[in-house]
This record gives C-alpha cells, sequence and structure tokens, in this order.
C-alpha cells in the first residue's frame, strides 16, 4: 500500500510540473508585443510594451494606441466601440502612454475617447469608461436608451487604486493618487488625492507639501447627469 502511495504521488508530481510547465510556457507564448500578430492589430503598440497572457476581452485594437514600455497585466479587457470590425475613420478612441502599468482584471471600455497619460499606474480591477446608459424616459428600459458618451482623461504621473471606477466626462490632473474603491466624476485637479464615493479631494500638495484639503468635503466639477 505504501508503495502504491509513494508511486501515485511521484505521479501527481510528474503532472503537477508538467502543468505549470505547460501554463508558464503559454503564458509567454501568448504575449502581446509590438512584434506579435496581436500586437501590430493595434493602430500603435509600441516598443517593449507587453500585454500578458491570458487578455480579458478585447476588441476595437484598430483605434487603440499604447505607448512605449507600458505592462497590461493578465485579464485586462480593453474595447474601443461596441462591436468588433467598427469602423472609427481612422480615428483613436483608446490611448494609453509610455510606461504605464495596468492591473490585472481591469477593463477599459471606449466609445468616444479616453486617454491615459504617460507613468500611469492601476491596481487592479479598475473600471475606466466614458459612455453611461441614458435614463431620460422612465418608462423604456435602461438598457434600451441611447447612451450618453464623454470623454475621459488621466493625467500623467497618476496612480488609480484597487478597484477604482473612473466615469465618464472624468478628466483627473496629474500625480494624483485615487484612493482604492473610489468613484470619480468630473474634474480633478493636479497633484491631490481622492477619496470616497463620488471621490473628493482629501490632500493637496501646497507650497508647504502635502496637506489635507482645506475643503474636504469639495465636490468634483463635473455636469449634473453624473451626479
Amino acid at each position: 500500500m505504501r508503495a502504491k502511495c509513494r508511486v501515485t504521488a511521484a505521479r501527481h508530481a510528474v503532472v503537477w510540473r508538467a502543468v505549470h510547465w505547460g501554463w508558464r510556457e503559454f503564458q509567454r507564448a501568448g504575449l502581446v508585443t509590438a512584434g506579435t500578430p496581436a500586437g501590430r492589430a493595434f493602430k500603435s503598440f509600441g516598443r517593449g510594451s507587453i500585454m500578458a497572457f491570458p487578455p480579458g476581452s478585447l476588441f476595437g485594437e484598430h483605434a487603440m494606441e499604447v505607448g512605449e514600455d507600458t505592462l497590461i497585466g493578465q485579464l485586462v479587457t480593453m474595447s474601443a466601440g461596441i462591436l468588433p470590425g467598427q469602423d472609427f475613420f481612422g480615428l483613436t478612441v483608446l490611448k494609453v502612454g509610455d510606461r504605464c502599468v495596468i492591473g490585472r482584471g481591469s477593463h477599459i471600455i471606449a466609445h468616444e475617447l479616453i486617454e491615459i497619460g504617460d507613468d500611469v499606474w492601476t491596481g487592479p480591477y479598475v473600471y475606466i469608461t466614458d459612455q453611461n446608459h441614458g435614463y431620460a424616459d422612465p418608462d423604456t428600459p435602461i438598457g434600451l436608451q441611447v447612451p450618453v458618451n464623454r470623454p475621459v482623461s488621466i493625467g500623467s504621473g497618476s496612480w488609480l487604486g484597487a478597484g477604482a471606477i473612473i466615469l465618464p466626462g472624468a478628466t483627473i490632473g496629474r500625480n494624483v493618487v485615487v484612493a482604492a474603491g473610489s468613484v470619480v466624476r468630473g474634474t480633478i485637479p493636479d497633484r491631490c488625492v481622492v477619496a470616497g464615493v463620488p471621490a473628493r479631494v482629501i490632500r493637496e500638495h501646497t507650497a508647504g507639501g502635502w496637506r489635507p484639503s482645506a475643503d474636504p468635503a469639495r465636490d468634483p466639477v463635473g455636469p449634473p447627469g453624473d451626479r
């Protein structure tokens, strides 16, 4: 019996090593880089940039630009438009800058324009979109109403914590920290920390360094439809 158990354990060990070796090889082989067919499907995919395998949903690459030395994690969904194959007539709908890090499981859903500056890092499971469902008609199902698009901009050097949600029309300044789980709308100034639902400025950088916001209840400026 002991001998049989040892043989079974040895077999399991061999299978375990084979499975993990095979998965690592699949991950390496599935990387998206500038020189792969998947990388060439983008409008541009910069030198040194990598999209990890496996990806999430990915379509509309011909309307996406990814800068140089950017890392896009596993299971990241990136889409441009409503359906695969949509014609954007040469326009860029989603732009990611140089040296960015997009965390595992994040979603970037672009319909009109999402621009992410250089050196922007995100935690996992961040959601960024430039489209809201319309809800003007109370008698029509929300999913059947005309959606509303508003461009989104995320300034260079910013950090988006895990699970942050960036709503349509958001304009985030440079070197901004968005706390984990925050929901951002409206305009966020440069060099500040925002947190909450909706996100508000809680710290800001002044001539004397980082200080608590003089008005922590200050609401970001945004159109009424985002409230």
